[in-house]
């Protein structure tokens, strides 16, 4: 059974996802994510790192809708992603990592101006912020994100991490 703290933390995450604050998730709101990571660093949407970001993102809805739209009526109500996702994820994080790979991997490349699969803390502070992570939130973030100390964060890092944030309330 999953304690009343727990929901109340997971559903706190909801907001994050709900891009136009409309009161639930929808397909609407992974292009409103991708859209603004690719004015944040400049991408065309025609471009192929645009056109992987919001193929990434349909990807991503897809699969969150997949396990948490009961009702079938293409929305995420809060009630349907602490209920339907979080508990099905939960207990296995990895699940909802590779969910949200595509878009996070696409997102990364966006970010990643060098092309050597990481992008910089400082970048990735910038890709949270495009996904609604206030800034002090999004800096330490990034900051743990790089543990060897390199300035740097990886592909398998950020998913990781991606998937614990949204799975695991502590």
């Amino acid at each position: 059974m999953v304690s009343s703290d727990y929901e109340r933390r997971i559903a706190a995450r909801f907001a994050l996802f709900d891009q136009d604050g409309n009161g639930y998730i929808d397909r609407a709101d992974f292009s409103a994510a991708a859209k603004a990571l690719l004015a944040e660093f400049g991408t065309t949407a025609r471009s192929d790192k645009g056109q992987s970001l919001y193929i990434g993102a349909e990807a991503f809805w897809q699969g969150m809708a997949g396990i948490a739209d009961r009702d079938g009526d293409q929305r995420i109500t809060r009630e349907e992603f602490v209920n339907g996702a979080v508990k099905r994820l939960r207990d296995n994080p990895d699940r909802f990592a590779e969910i949200a790979r595509p878009f996070l991997h696409a997102a990364l490349a966006v970010a990643d101006p060098d092309g050597d699969g990481s992008a910089t803390v400082a970048d990735t502070v910038r890709v949270l912020g495009c996904l609604g992570v206030q800034q002090e939130v999004a800096k330490a973030a990034a900051a743990m994100l790089d543990a060897d100390s390199d300035g740097k964060v990886a592909e398998g890092e950020i998913v990781t991490a991606f998937a614990r944030y949204f799975t695991v309330p502590e």
